[in-house]
């Protein structure tokens, strides 16, 4: 795993995924500066505190946060029991608006590592929608769109995650091109994190038992966590653009 001396931006730090992603990469010799609402359980190289949901939050940790970078890894999330409004701001629009503050300052072959989810194999159904969230231009805009044309709570987490891969995917080639920097993202199933429990109530019985007899078990976070890592390595230099199911099989189960 080539990620000594890298400098490594990962929110969600303070647990589940991120957390482990952060560990790996520092064992493997890489500045770790972590970002999230919780404060971490562990020894990072830098932390900031910050409400991913917030710009202005966003903006005031942009003075904070290091000049140049090798890596971002957008981890942190809230589950789909989560008001349908704080979804989309956490884990789209937040997510955005950081990724794209940050773009300056990453070094030639820098890495961003988006964690979708096998949820979001269903874009294509809503293609022209997420194309359409992804052409706006700032994050206030985008809270204006998503008024006009209101995402379900039942399908909240799914709509976003899947609008995740669509913005990634248009976006991966320009700034591969344009700055060095490689965009991926890793898209898991079921995970044993904190929000477990959220998923299964978000979901549904029905779902879950379906699921269940699709795959072997829920991965356990450090699984994700590695190929995270290899996304952010020198390893995969030459890989941009791509939605990596981290799922023990299950989305290949849908065909």
């Amino acid at each position: 795993m080539m990620l000594a001396n890298k400098t490594l931006l990962i929110t969600g730090v303070s647990s589940g995924i991120g957390a482990d992603v952060a560990r790996l990469a520092r064992f493997h010799g890489a500045r770790v500066i972590g970002i999230d609402r919780n404060q971490p359980s562990m020894t990072l190289d830098d932390f900031i505190q910050v409400d991913l949901g917030n710009p202005t939050a966003i903006d005031a940790a942009l003075a904070a946060l290091p000049e140049k970078i090798d890596a971002l890894c957008n981890i942190a999330g809230v589950p789909g029991t989560a008001d349908v409004e704080l979804v989309g701001r956490v884990n789209y629009l937040g997510l955005r608006h950081l990724t794209e503050a940050l773009i300056p300052r990453f070094n030639k072959n820098a890495s961003i590592v988006n964690v979708a989810s096998v949820l979001g194999i269903e874009w294509p159904q809503r293609l022209e929608k997420h194309k359409a969230l992804a052409d706006t231009s700032y994050f206030e805009e985008g809270v204006a769109w998503l008024k006009k044309n209101p995402v379900p709570q039942e399908t909240c987490y799914q709509y976003f995650k899947e609008a995740l891969i669509v913005w990634s995917t248009q976006q991966a080639f320009t700034w591969f091109r344009d700055h060095g920097v490689r965009m991926n993202c890793v898209a898991p199933g079921p995970v044993f994190t904190p929000i477990l429990g959220d998923f299964v109530s978000m979901l549904g019985e029905e779902r879950v038992q379906k699921d269940a007899e699709r795959m072997l078990r829920p991965a356990y976070s450090d699984e994700v966590a590695e190929v995270i890592a290899f996304l952010c390595s020198d390893a995969s230099r030459w890989v941009c653009g791509v939605n990596i199911p981290v799922d023990g099989g299950l989305a290949s189960t849908y065909l």
